[in-house]
């Protein structure tokens, strides 16, 4: 993704004006001239798009530590004239921001709406980060599952059923299941584990099948390795390209790496995770599938017991295994 480069705001860094004065540059001056880049007195971070006379206003205070105004500006030794002026009052959320400067200029390049639509619509796909600012990092097990849901959806699901499969991503909402359509849900499981396909099952219904349909289960092994190419940060990128034509897809992705806690913030230290892809599978979860539901207590679960958490071990049940490739699941996908 397009973003305002690092040596942008260094460079305006060393020149911090006074009083009610901003410095400013071109943003991203590869893409286009019409995006500057501006702090102020403080070291606020701002970006600027200069207005013609036809274009209309914009003022956008929705968003904590983000917010849009109009105004009368005189940048780059030019006379006062309206600016967009959108100013980012959140340091933790710079990394972001440059991302949405990248995103401003490719717009406005196209030339295909005025500015103010342009700005109200970037930062109405962003704004959902701004609501978790300041957001902690993901957990290293946190960073596993998110990487298996994404994959299995970028490599898996998404090839079989296009587009459209992103709305059937359910997992960063808290529901019983990760991908969830029409008369099947899967549940997807990732290990490191040394022993093979061993996998952690949270609670009595994680494997219950869906009221009117099958429930299938990804299991995905992993191994750190520092030479493997897999990322979380490049696998979302990879992603975010499949369903790049398809704004509805892209936002419910965006909304769900936003509900996961995944933050662009947080990127690089993300990217020194580096992943080796093991194994991937999908398995029928069947009568003889290895879990424990509710249903094996007689006389229902025990008094007291409020949540049960086990693993299973599926090296021994390749009968249940479906799957060995994403080509092998396009009919079950779909």
């Amino acid at each position: 993704m397009t973003r305002v480069a690092p040596e942008v705001w260094e460079h305006l860094s060393g020149a911090r004006p006074k009083g009610d004065n901003l410095t400013a540059r071109i943003a991203a001056p590869e893409i286009t001239d019409r995006l500057l880049a501006a702090i102020d007195a403080d070291g606020v971070r701002h970006l600027l798009v200069p207005m013609r006379p036809e274009e209309r206003d914009l003022q956008d205070t929705r968003s904590r530590g983000l917010s849009v105004l109009t105004r009368e500006l005189g940048v780059l030794g030019k006379a006062p004239a309206r600016h967009l002026d959108i100013e980012c009052k959140d340091a933790p959320g710079h990394p972001a921001f440059d991302l949405i400067g990248g995103e401003i200029a490719e717009q406005l390049v196209l030339a295909r709406e005025q500015p103010a639509e342009i700005v109200s619509r970037v930062l109405s796909k962003w704004r959902r980060f701004w609501g978790q600012l300041p957001q902690a990092m993901l957990s290293r097990e946190e960073l596993l599952g998110l990487f298996a849901e994404i994959l299995f959806l970028s490599a898996w699901l998404i090839p079989a059923a296009g587009s459209e499969a992103v709305s059937r991503w359910r997992g960063p909402t808290g529901t019983r299941h990760d991908f969830a359509w029409r008369g099947r849900s899967v549940e997807v499981k990732a290990t490191t584990s040394t022993k093979g396909r061993v996998h952690r099952i949270h609670g009595l219904d994680q494997l219950l099948p869906p009221e009117n349909g099958e429930l299938l289960l990804f299991s995905l092994r992993l191994r750190e390795e520092a030479g493997a190419s897999n990322t979380l940060p490049a696998l979302v990128t990879q992603c975010r390209l499949q369903i790049e034509a398809d704004e509805d897809a892209l936002t419910w992705f965006e909304t769900m790496l936003a509900r996961a806690g995944y933050m662009v913030m947080h990127e690089a230290e993300y990217s020194k995770l580096r992943l080796r892809i093991v194994e991937d599978a999908l398995f029928a979860v069947r009568d003889n599938f290895p879990r424990i539901t509710a249903g094996i207590f007689a006389e229902g679960v025990p008094a007291g017991v409020e949540r049960v958490e086990y693993e299973i071990n599926l090296n021994t049940f390749d009968n249940l295994r479906i799957a060995r490739t994403p080509a092998e699941a396009t009919d079950l996908l779909r």
